[in-house]
């Protein structure tokens, strides 16, 4: 009998999370947001990658009568769910322009007769008018159970996954208004949380936000110098024989990362948009489906990649912005195993970046954003604190210092920027707190630009007192400003800086305001992850020969290791040991069909390692 540790929730659905999940109890808010969903209740749910947010969906969709219909925009993220709903004995299937015309109407079959519990579809799918009919019909027959829209920042027209057919989801209520609908992203900060609501009629929808903490991720960032070299260090150092993705801006980059990995002895694969679609799916299957391949990509791969088990995530570039990285780092760890997140930069990445922007054809209210989302992310890996505290300010959360990251780990040589700090913000005032970055730079800097003149700040008492500092190490200390929220940002009168109270102590000579010199070029090798070691006194080659096990059986049933056990259930088999099915289904993410299917055999390999 597992253990009952949440035993006021809901009978049902504690029942299912236990015996179909294989999981003991409710994390977070988990329990809450089943309960609303089962009730039929709308929902915008935002939790981290690897929080649970399927569960938030599955079980409701069990509780309730019918068929739910979960709208997914990758054929990738689908397969692997349903994969792993078909293994936990759940009725589920999907639609998508990878079947066959056979395949898909025994589907569609199964769908009209009341045979599937979930069924995932496509954004264009699902708007047909062959398809729209078919809901019609489970709607008047009582059979049309919940809406589930997964990966919901799509509908975001300010983000680099933007899927203009999710905008088309906002008839759902008009069309079918008593049947719940909850929507879930792992990455949208405020003005993208609005935006989902608006877009998708969820105005009203009950707001579930989780912390946005990954506590399992180490951060780590450091200067470009010989960046392929520090990579290949980096793997070899942390994640040696460990699934990995490598991100590069461009696909000329990815090609070369990738054949040069490959050359140092490890198994790497590119993939970007310009390979055929064949290519980049038979990469992507050999990556979801092998264990200590790495992926060397552009952000073309990654949105519903469900491996688990990716132990480290590296960035070459820089990202576009606080949003991708804190995405695309995400996909490490899943499994709440301990996983890093590195990333080499410069300041040639920053200029690019720019460029790419200002020639982008993009409006021009799309570019100030772009901009801006961009010094926000600069300001990261300049930071002198915390990583994961200026992360998680960006999505409006507080914390305290993590204690796993690089800063925290090595504290950064600084430089005493107190002075600069406290004309910087006097600048701000004495301009009415009106303007952006660049013009306080040409005032403090003594430049008589025309916009100067016309402005008449020659004249005020804070112009040319700044000439020591030259414009890139005033850039530098205006964007520590605003990553430490001592100015914010005015987007309504285009990115004008403004103070805010927390300034009042700098400009009184009150605190100090230290800026980093440069990081350290390279080190000795950095504490790495013993935390992913089986305890001592327990055999490793049983947590081996488990794995080896899963990936034949895997390969058998023609489905990714992880969708028969994550590698977090077999390390805690190969800690207890479990003598009898009932130990061994006390185990978190054992239900009741993987253990009817797979019980003997394991409890066998538990046996022969004795």
């Amino acid at each position: 009998m597992r253990a009952m540790h949440t035993a006021f929730a809901p009978p049902a659905a504690l029942h299912t999370l236990q015996h179909v999940f294989g999981y003991p109890a409710f994390r977070g808010e988990q329990q809450t947001i089943v309960e609303h969903l089962t009730n039929g209740g709308d929902a915008l749910v935002l939790m981290p990658t690897g929080g649970g947010k399927s569960l938030c969906f599955q079980i409701p969709a069990l509780l309730r009568e019918g068929t739910a219909i979960v709208v997914s925009p990758l054929i990738a993220l689908m397969q692997d769910q349903v994969s792993a709903l078909v293994e936990a004995g759940v009725k589920a299937a999907f639609l998508n322009s990878s079947q066959g015309v056979d395949t898909a109407r025994a589907v569609e079959r199964a769908l009209y007769a009341g045979e599937l519990d979930l069924l995932y579809v496509a954004p264009e799918r699902l708007m047909t008018p062959r398809f729209l009919d078919q809901l019609d019909h489970l709607r008047d027959t009582n059979r049309l159970s919940l809406f589930a829209i997964d990966e919901a920042h799509c509908v975001s027209q300010w983000g680099h996954d933007f899927r203009p057919e999710y905008l088309q989801l906002s008839i759902l209520p008009e069309r079918y208004p008593n049947i719940p609908r909850i929507a879930l992203t792992a990455t949208a900060d405020r003005q993208t949380r609005e935006e989902i609501a608006q877009r998708l009629n969820l105005q009203h929808a009950r707001r579930f936000v989780s912390s946005f903490d990954r506590p399992n991720i180490r951060y780590t960032i450091v200067d470009k110098d010989d960046p392929r070299r520090q990579l290949l260090h980096f793997i070899r150092e942390e994640c040696p024989a460990e699934a990995g993705i490598v991100y590069c801006l461009s696909r000329r980059k990815v090609e070369e990362t990738a054949a040069w990995l490959q050359e140092q002895g490890l198994n790497a694969l590119p993939y970007h948009a310009g390979m055929t679609q064949e290519i980049r799916a038979e990469h992507q299957t050999r990556f979801l489906r092998e264990d200590g391949l790495i992926m060397v990509a552009t952000i073309a791969f990654g949105m519903g990649i469900d491996k688990p088990d990716v132990r480290f995530v590296a960035h070459l570039d820089l990202p576009r912005s606080i949003e991708g990285y804190y995405q695309e780092t995400g996909r490490a760890g899943r499994d709440s195993l301990p996983a890093q997140a590195w990333m080499a930069w410069g300041a040639q990445d920053v200029v690019q970046q720019r460029r790419m922007i200002d020639e982008s054809e993009a409006s021009e209210e799309f570019k100030r954003l772009a901009r801006n989302r961009l010094e926000v992310l600069v300001g990261l890996v300049e930071a002198t604190t915390c990583r994961r505290q200026h992360l998680l300010a960006y999505f409006g959360e507080a914390s305290t210092p993590c204690g796993n990251c690089d800063n925290c780990l090595h504290p950064p040589q600084t430089w005493d920027a107190t002075e600069a700090a406290r004309k910087a913000l006097s600048c701000v005032y004495r301009t009415g707190q009106r303007y952006g970055a660049g013009h306080l730079i040409d005032v403090l800097r003594g430049e008589v630009t025309a916009k100067v003149i016309e402005r008449g700040h020659q004249d005020i008492t804070t112009f040319g007192i700044g000439n020591e500092l030259d414009e890139k190490r005033w850039r530098t200390v205006f964007r520590q400003l605003v990553a430490r929220e001592l100015v914010a940002v005015d987007h309504e009168r285009y990115n004008a800086l403004r103070l805010t109270d927390a300034a009042r102590p700098v400009l009184r000579g009150e605190a100090g305001f230290h800026l980093r010199v440069e990081r350290e070029r390279s080190r000795a090798k950095r504490r790495g992850t013993p935390q992913l070691e089986i305890p001592a006194g327990i055999p490793t080659t049983l947590f081996d020969r488990l794995r080896a096990w899963r990936f034949a059986t895997a390969k058998e049933r023609n489905v990714p290791a992880y969708v028969v056990f994550q590698d977090a259930t077999l390390r805690e088999i190969a800690i207890a040991r479990p003598h009898t099915q009932a130990e061994l289904g006390s185990i978190s993410g054992i239900g009741d069909r993987k253990l009817e299917a797979y019980g003997a055999a394991i409890l066998a390999i538990v046996a022969e390692t004795r």
